[in-house]
């Protein structure tokens, strides 16, 4: 990290404030001076402060009481006069003790921020893409001590968010096992190198690993080496563009084989390793966790997370899509859901595929309710399914499998909406949770006295048997 991530106004305060305390105000004081500079930071205020007119209050001199006395009334000197006397003698005698600790703790402050800036220049080089989120953490852990806890949480992956942590870099291990496939294991103690495999050796593990999973290998097989492959990279803090490779190919195997945990664990890391600035398919995943926020109905994250992106990534094809999803859901736009199920880019649909049973009873609720005949192919094409036995099956599972003419071919029944309406009411109304589909229930109370045509809802013709 660069220096300048530091005002020199705001250095040249913390020394000062430094020399100023003594052992009755340091610890207000030192409180009081992280939370200034922890308040400037979250008001992105630490260059446009002017810092030489801030005054801690804690070091602020308070007044000595005095006692009033008659003018004539000579002074005597009393025993607790003179025990306070030699107190503040003993005081000011510690208190040149305490300047030169302070004054040597202002340089360490000053020499350690010229490590940094020495370091930074390094990983400048190769790492030019840290977001001012990160960069604002880095700055906070410099001024927290490290028995002080930071607000924004520790970094275990960071060894320098404290200046006491030794350089981990010339401890870090270098793999020497030359095996392309090895299990995955638990560690339980230090690594050993001949238990790692080296990078190069990796890098020949992906394209194996990808080479069977064409050949259709079993994917518990496949899951297990790729947690292996996972633990050597973090063993060996390597974190490059391999890496999120590594992860990204993981991460669309879990889709594809719905483990959804292995999943959630390669979107988290990428997360991290996008922040970093490390180049992959960010779009495609920022796609995949707007689908997964939909997917488990957490509004308040889904907007917090939306509101986040970046014009750059709104024009993304994938991300569009999972915008006119959100779109689609809030305002119960099925007929538009579904066809965008139907077409979704990238692995979209294999998210969808784990709230779209949810969707389509939802869906069947209110065309039951609205209409008095539907034909079984037109709820298969309108509601997704592959075949019309689909269809029909979960009909059937749903109780809504009332037709008016059940001895037809499956391509002619009709379904008598209003029969199977009053029988699977209950059951349909289970499927939708009553705290999450408070929309659905007024649209269903709006519904229940009229016949309204499907463009009404679907924006098409429902076919009449």
């Amino acid at each position: 990290m660069s220096s300048d991530s530091w005002p020199p106004q705001l250095k040249e305060w913390v020394a000062k404030c430094l020399g100023q305390m003594n052992d009755a105000n340091r610890a207000e004081a030192q409180a009081e001076l992280r939370q200034v500079i922890a308040d400037a930071f979250t008001a992105k205020t630490l260059w446009t402060t002017d810092w030489a007119g801030v005054q801690l209050q804690s070091l602020i001199p308070k007044p000595v009481p005095t006692l009033k006395r008659k003018m004539n009334e000579p002074q005597a000197i009393s025993k607790k006069a003179k025990k306070a006397a030699m107190q503040r003698n003993a005081s000011n005698t510690l208190d040149l003790g305490d300047q030169a600790a302070l004054s040597r703790r202002a340089e360490r402050f000053h020499r350690e921020h010229e490590i940094e800036r020495q370091k930074s220049l390094r990983i400048n080089g190769s790492q030019t893409g840290f977001r001012t989120n990160t960069q604002g953490a880095h700055l906070l852990n410099r001024i927290w001590r490290a028995d002080s806890p930071s607000p924004f949480g520790p970094n275990p992956d960071d060894p320098e968010a404290d200046p006491n942590v030794p350089s981990w870099d010339r401890h870090t291990i270098v793999g020497t096992n030359p095996e392309l496939f090895k299990d995955y294991l638990r560690l339980t103690s230090e690594p050993r190198p001949e238990m790692i495999r080296p990078y190069h050796v990796l890098q020949q593990t992906l394209l194996e690993l990808k080479k069977r999973w064409r050949e259709k290998v079993a994917y518990e097989w496949i899951c297990n080496q790729f947690k292996s492959l996972r633990q050597d990279l973090t063993v060996q803090r390597i974190k490059n563009e391999f890496t999120v490779q590594v992860y990204e190919i993981h991460a669309r195997m879990a889709l594809e084989s719905a483990d959804m945990v292995e999943y959630n664990q390669c979107q988290a890391t990428l997360k991290s390793l996008y922040e970093l600035g490390i180049p992959g398919k960010v779009e495609e995943f920022t796609a995949y966790r707007i689908l997964m926020l939909l997917h488990g109905r957490n509004k308040s994250e889904l907007n917090l997370y939306v509101g986040q992106l970046t014009p750059g990534q709104k024009t993304d094809p994938a991300v569009q899509h999972a915008l006119r999803v959100q779109r689609a859901l809030s305002m119960g736009n099925y007929h538009a859901l579904f066809e965008m199920y139907l077409n979704a880019p990238n692995m979209g649909a294999y998210i969808m595929d784990h709230f779209i049973d949810r969707e389509r009873a939802k869906a069947l609720m209110i065309m039951t309710k609205a209409y008095r005949t539907l034909t079984l192919s037109f709820i298969q094409n309108e509601l997704a399914f592959d075949t019309l036995s689909e269809a029909q099956t979960y009909l059937h599972t749903h109780r809504a499998a009332v037709f008016t003419n059940p001895n037809s071919p499956d391509r002619e029944k009709v379904v008598d909406c209003k029969a199977a309406f009053a029988i699977n009411h209950t059951s349909l109304r289970g499927e939708v949770p009553e705290s999450r589909d408070q929309g659905c229930r007024m649209r269903l109370a709006g519904l229940e006295n009229m016949d309204v045509g499907l463009e009404r809802v679907f924006g098409v013709v429902a076919p009449v048997g």
